[in-house]
């Protein structure tokens, strides 16, 4: 019985791919009319989200470029005015770079993030011809502004700021 077994199996292997090579109808999409859907946990392209009022997440604490295991992230904070103001905090990331040549897509960079300012999107159609196209800018990363969320000038006391995420409570307040 021995000396069977191997021919038994292979057998067994070559009828399962006649099987579905005879009775299974393939699946093919038409790449760039119609694309392929992806699975709900896919993680692709990197995007800076905003705020509902327009204003960005990111406030530059550099926690994602610390997360990041192939140090593909380069975060440079800038300090907020009361004439221009970019974040809800006191910093916003001035520089925001992703070098995608390094990148693995590993999600840690998402985790990390306190303000959940850098998500990966369902984009998967990356393409490069050198090196310089691979680093994605922060203009680049960020979310368009919708029409209707257009920013208007915000007019604030200096150290009043108008805060965009509700403030934490002291609960013997």
């Amino acid at each position: 019985m021995g000396v069977f077994e191997p021919i038994i199996e292979l057998s067994k292997g070559l009828g399962e791919v006649l099987r579905s090579f005879l009775f299974e109808k393939t699946v093919t999409y038409q790449y760039p009319e119609e694309k392929r859907p992806v699975r709900p946990r896919f993680r692709g392209r990197h995007v800076l989200n905003r705020y509902d009022n327009g204003l960005e997440k990111c406030i530059g604490c550099s926690l994602c470029a610390a997360a990041c295991p192939s140090d593909a992230i380069f975060v440079e904070a800038s300090e907020n005015t009361d004439e221009k103001r970019f974040s809800p905090g006191e910093r916003y990331a001035s520089t925001y770079e992703i070098n995608m040549l390094r990148c693995i897509y590993c999600g840690f960079c998402e985790d990390a993030c306190p303000t959940e300012a850098i998500t990966l999107g369902d984009n998967y159609e990356l393409t490069f011809t050198d090196r310089k196209q691979a680093l994605y800018t922060k203009d680049m990363l960020l979310e368009p502004v919708r029409a209707t969320e257009m920013l208007t000038p915000q007019k604030t006391e200096p150290g009043v700021f108008t805060r965009s995420v509700p403030e934490m409570k002291n609960p013997t307040d």
